[in-house]
């Protein structure tokens, strides 16, 4: 039977290098990786299973991550930054939805573990403040969390400043001549939606601008939510001159709002988003708003779970990333012409 160092042999090449090949644990060039399986197939060498792999190095190469099914396109921006950095390092990603059900989702926990993954991404809103007793059970599996809460678990925590964010959004409104703003906050149980807010506020205060409480509506992070907030907020009276909206898809639900009432934007009423997914550049008026690295928090989260995996005495991480501003055509500067 042929060995990895027949090949090697025949190929030219290290055993290394055709385990890289094999293995896909490393990037190799076209006409190498070409020798290497031209030459395991003249031998007939057939590579391990996966699965005996798995036992020989306890490790299954690959990695689950839950995630909250929602419409908001951020949420599969991130998982398309894990799934290709898990491909450059080598691992299989598998997927689970929670389609909000909170019992689904500790099944969905259950059954990431039972299949023995290396480690765990989770992002799901609901998992704030929850307790998990599976994992004093899986104790050596690391888990890494994207962007909530306190978590009565250990993990790694990836998230973006959403603080620093929800300040951003407000001083660049103030600073295109608004003091009139209000805010459509998200759900203000979860600590995105709440740091955003409190964000806002300090920004405000720094100004010394007094916020208007019939300015400020709470509502879900979808677009309808922001869709009704609007309408909600339409029907106290006058309006702000500037609204800083949570996320993006909110944004677009104002916008929506806003068209249908006749109020032009950002002529009549300015806004800024959060998130900057994809499409938030292409809507009309294009939208300003605070840009949140989303294919680096994937990345960041796998090689926070690659680093657990290798260290695992180390205390948990928390990784912040910085949100920016990215100007488009939604926020009008008072003063100026267009």
């Amino acid at each position: 039977m042929a060995t990895m160092k027949d090949v090697a042999k025949l190929a030219g090449v290290s055993t290394s290098t055709v385990s890289h090949v094999i293995n896909k644990t490393r990037f190799v060039s076209d006409e190498i990786a070409e020798r290497v399986n031209k030459a395991a197939k003249e031998l007939n060498y057939y590579a391990p299973s996966a699965l005996a792999r798995s036992f020989k190095v306890n490790r299954t190469k690959t990695i689950g991550m839950l995630v909250t099914t929602s419409t908001n396109p951020f949420f599969g921006e991130v998982v398309k930054g894990v799934e290709r950095h898990c491909y450059h390092k080598g691992y299989s990603l598998i997927l689970c939805n929670t389609e909000g059900d909170h019992q689904r989702m500790h099944e969905s926990i259950n059954t990431l573990l039972q299949k023995r993954v290396d480690g765990l991404i989770l992002v799901c809103a609901s998992l704030e403040g929850e307790r998990f007793d599976i994992f004093e059970h899986y104790a050596d599996i690391p888990v890494v969390v994207m962007d909530w809460g306190p978590m009565l678990f250990t993990s790694d925590k990836i998230q973006d400043n959403s603080l620093r964010g929800g300040y951003m959004a407000a001083k660049h409104l103030i600073d295109s001549g608004h003091s009139d703003i209000g805010c459509i906050t998200g759900p203000l149980e979860r600590n995105q939606a709440k740091m955003r807010y409190n964000g806002y506020l300090e920004a405000m205060d720094e100004a010394g601008f007094i916020v208007n409480p019939s300015w400020v509506v709470e509502a879900d992070f979808e677009c309808e939510g922001g869709y009704n907030a609007f309408i909600q907020l339409h029907e106290k009276g006058k309006l702000p001159s500037a609204l800083v909206v949570a996320n993006d898809m909110m944004a677009m639900g104002v916008i929506n709002a806003a068209n249908e009432l006749g109020i032009q934007i950002p002529e009549q009423l300015s806004i800024i988003g959060y998130d900057d997914i994809h499409i938030a550049k292409f809507i009309s008026p294009s939208l300003t708003t605070i840009h949140q690295p989303k294919y680096r928090l994937g990345q960041a989260a796998v090689e926070a779970l690659l680093k657990r995996l290798d260290a695992p005495d180390t205390f948990p991480q928390v990784i912040e990333l910085e949100p920016t501003l990215v100007e488009r055509k939604s926020v009008r500067k008072l003063g100026l012409v267009g």
